[in-house]
């Protein structure tokens, strides 16, 4: 009996990974990917390892996007959804509109989802929303990268997005860190 309980428990846990490695792979195969810009933000944590942590134009969204309309903010870790659409001429992604309910995008937006949070630095008249996207683990000792910061985003219908490239200054990230001798 102990060892048939051994196994299932073995079992659901391995079906639980693996459920998890396959639904982010296949949000980097089949989503919508997107260009977001980024700005700069204190990339060093000791503690954790390296990364980039990133912040997006698209993380404080103005009050006035979102249907109802925001007066007095949102409680941090509401679920709000983001329309994101190509701002002009640039390839950048930026938000048309917001709402804590689902909705269904226009032609040429993407749906994005996160959840609002709590930013010292964040203006008035704006929501800070996080959307997962904000770390971006590297290589040991290249977690200081110099130059502007793109990030390619590959958007699942379902809004849950994950990074898919990170490009310094328009090139990869591994090939601008050789570049900068790091």
């Amino acid at each position: 009996m102990k060892t048939k309980l051994f196994i299932l428990v073995l079992a659901l846990q391995s079906a639980w990974i693996l459920g998890t490695a396959f639904t982010q792979e296949r949000v980097l195969h089949v989503g919508q990917l997107i260009l977001l810009e980024t700005q700069p933000v204190d990339p060093r944590d000791l503690l954790r390892g390296d990364f980039v942590r990133l912040n997006y134009k698209i993380s404080d969204v103005p009050a006035n996007l979102f249907s109802p309309p925001v007066k007095t903010g949102l409680p941090p870790g509401t679920t709000v959804f983001v329309a994101l659409a190509p701002a002009g001429t640039n390839q950048f992604y930026e938000a048309t509109r917001a709402g804590t309910d689902s909705f269904t995008p226009a032609a040429g937006e993407v749906l994005l989802r996160g959840k609002s949070a709590q930013n010292w630095r964040n203006s008035t008249g704006s929501v800070h929303v996080e959307y997962g996207l904000e770390q971006y683990f590297v290589a040991e000792g290249t977690g200081n990268p110099r130059g502007k910061l793109t990030v390619q985003a590959a958007v699942a219908g379902s809004g849950w997005a994950n990074i898919k490239a990170v490009f310094v200054d328009g090139k990869p990230y591994i090939q601008a860190m050789k570049e900068q001798g790091k």
